[in-house]
């Protein structure tokens, strides 16, 4: 006499926890993509071997008609210092990124320099990596 189980096994596989971690993924990144806020501003930076990447900096832009920015917010050239020592008030290690287009003169590249140096801000130049 033969016994049989009463509870069988399944041999089918279910896909829905599978799908609710993918959908989760999917909107984790979702929403920390939209947290990201890249430079706005079209910049033909001069390019580099060396790329590094530090600490967050407030970004200082001088676009190719000679407008400045700090971060997204067009900012005139004498009020340029004012503006960077408000936003930098209260940092501990301030950082300055300095994102240049290739055509500007070298003059308002000192200009900033400058600023940076006479309010002791640590500066980095921002270039492009170099294409192989």
């Amino acid at each position: 006499m033969a016994i049989k189980p009463k509870n069988k096994v399944s041999t089918q596989f279910s896909m829905s926890g599978m799908t609710d971690i993918v959908f989760l993924l999917l909107i984790f990144f979702m929403v920390t993509s939209t947290m990201i806020n890249p430079n706005a501003l079209k910049l033909l930076l001069p390019q580099s071997d060396n790329q590094v990447s530090g600490k967050r900096a407030t970004t200082v832009s001088i676009t190719k008609d000679l407008r400045f920015y700090i971060e997204d917010r067009e900012v005139a050239i004498a009020d340029l210092e004012i503006n960077l020592q408000d936003k930098l008030m209260n940092s501990k290690e301030p950082v300055v990124s300095l994102h240049v287009d290739k055509s500007v003169p070298m003059e308002q590249v000192v200009r900033v320099m400058n600023i940076a140096k006479d309010n002791r801000y640590k500066l980095v130049l921002a270039t492009s990596p170099v294409r192989k």
